[in-house]
């Protein structure tokens, strides 16, 4: 039997949990592998070859490849682990979280040194759950 999961009801908002870990734990072993510079240096010299090693999805492995971090965590991917992916290529967490949200690296400092996002209409994806 499923739980309850009221919290994916929050737009623009994926909860790693214990369904997401199973579904991304090839995915995130894959990151984890990074911490090793052989392996960062085998995945950037042929970044197909080095994924292929593992038992990921082809979804999994095409996000990877185009770098699409938002797609990685919908596919199971944790930050933590992704931040291996674009630390191998030289990014900062900045960087890449700028591009989760669509916007450059100087919008996204500001919106963060401004205290984030606001909550207004981003609590709930049905208008009747906001209570």
């Amino acid at each position: 039997m499923a739980l309850e999961k009221p919290y994916q009801d929050i737009p623009g908002t994926t909860i790693f949990d214990a369904d997401q870990a199973r579904k991304g734990f090839h995915l995130n072993q894959f990151c984890m592998s990074l911490m090793k510079a052989p392996n960062r240096e085998k995945f950037l010299l042929d970044e197909r070859a080095y994924l292929d090693q593992w038992p990921m999805t082809e979804a999994q492995k095409a996000a990877v490849i185009a770098r699409d971090y938002n797609e990685m965590m919908s596919l199971g991917g944790n930050i933590y682990f992704l931040a291996k992916i674009f630390s191998t290529d030289g990014l900062s967490f900045q960087f890449a979280a700028a591009t989760m949200t669509g916007m450059s690296q100087e919008e996204y400092k500001k919106m963060m040194i401004e205290g984030g996002r606001s909550p207004e209409g981003n609590l709930y994806k049905e208008s009747d759950s906001n209570g």
